[in-house]
C-alpha cells in the first residue's frame, strides 16, 4: 500500500508553459549545482554553459565525474539543488514535465532489456504509437537495428529474451541497437545517447554515431562515449571533471588553448583525439 501511496516528486506548475516547437534558443544551465540525497559530495557544482538549439555537444569525462547527473537534469528526472536551467529563456520548471519529457528521448547505458516481442522493445519509445508498424521499421532502420530483427525468425513479432520459452537472447550489441531505436521512435527534437553503444567495438560504434549525426541534423543532440574518435563528430565538447566544467570548445579549440592541462586532461589523455 505505501509503494500505491508515492507520489512524484516533479511535478508540472498549475498553469504550464507548452514545450517550445521548435526550439528556439536551446538550453543554458546557469550555476547548477546537484547532491543526492544523503550525500556528503555535490555530484555536479556551479556548472554553467549553454546548449544552442541544433548543436551537437559531446560530454567527456572519467567515470563518475557527473555526465550522467547532467543529461539526467537536462531531461528533468532531477532537478537542481542549486541554480537554474533555462529553455529559451525560461526556467524549466515552468514547462509541463510530460510534454518536456516527451520532447526529450535519452538512451542511457544501462538501458531495459524488455523481455517482449522486438517490435515493442522499439514502440515504447512512443508507446501510443505501437500499433504504428511503419513508424517502428523506420526507427529500427534508423538505429540499424532492423538488420537484427530481420534475422529474427519471426521478425518484429520474435520475443527477445531467454525469460520465456520461445525467447531468442541477443548479443549486447544487437540489444543496444534495438534499445537505440526507441529514442529514433520518439522522434524528439533533443536526442541524449549517454555511451549506449559500450557493448560495440570501436568500428561499429563509430558506424551507429556517424549515422547519429546524419539523422540528427537541425535537432539539438548531446552524446557521451570515451572514444574520443566518436566525439569529434560533436560541435563542441564539454569536459568536466568532479562535477564541474573543466573547459568547452570544439575539438580544434580545445587542442589549441594553453589553459587546459595536456598532461592531465581527459582531452589529451588518448592520442586518437589528435588523428
Amino acid at each position: 500500500m505505501i509503494f500505491f501511496e508515492l507520489k512524484p516528486e516533479i511535478i508540472s506548475p498549475a498553469n504550464p508553459r507548452p514545450f517550445p516547437k521548435p526550439i528556439q534558443q536551446g538550453f543554458l544551465f546557469e550555476n547548477v549545482g546537484f547532491k543526492y540525497k544523503h550525500a556528503e559530495k555535490w555530484a555536479i557544482r556551479n556548472l554553467s554553459f549553454s546548449l544552442n538549439a541544433g548543436e551537437k555537444l559531446a560530454l567527456v569525462g572519467e567515470n563518475g565525474a557527473g555526465k550522467t547527473t547532467l543529461v539526467k537534469l537536462l531531461s528533468r528526472l532531477y532537478d537542481p539543488t542549486e541554480g537554474r536551467i533555462l529553455l529559451d529563456g525560461y526556467d524549466i520548471k515552468e514547462y509541463d514535465v510530460l510534454e518536456l519529457r516527451a520532447g526529450i528521448g535519452v538512451i542511457f547505458q544501462d538501458f531495459v532489456r524488455f523481455q517482449m516481442t522486438a517490435g515493442n522493445n522499439i514502440a515504447v519509445g512512443r508507446i501510443e504509437q505501437k500499433e504504428n508498424t511503419p513508424r517502428i521499421e523506420h526507427a529500427a532502420s534508423k538505429s540499424l537495428a532492423d538488420s537484427v530483427i530481420l534475422k529474427l525468425p519471426k521478425g518484429y513479432e520474435q520475443i527477445i529474451g531467454r525469460r520465456f520459452a520461445e525467447g531468442v537472447d541477443l548479443s549486447g550489441g544487437e540489444w543496444q541497437k534495438i534499445a537505440l531505436g526507441r529514442a529514433y521512435m520518439r522522434d524528439a527534437q533533443v536526442l541524449i545517447l549517454d555511451e549506449p553503444t559500450a557493448a560495440l567495438d570501436a568500428r561499429a560504434e563509430h558506424e551507429v554515431f556517424v549515422r547519429f549525426s546524419e539523422l540528427t541534423k537541425g535537432k539539438t543532440a548531446v552524446l557521451i562515449s570515451h572514444r574520443f574518435s566518436t566525439v569529434r563528430m560533436a560541435d563542441r565538447i564539454l569536459v568536466i571533471e568532479n562535477g564541474q566544467l573543466l573547459e568547452i570548445g570544439s575539438h580544434e579549440e580545445l587542442l589549441k588553448k594553453k589553459k587546459v592541462d595536456t598532461q592531465n586532461s581527459l582531452i589529451f589523455r588518448r592520442e586518437d583525439i589528435c588523428n
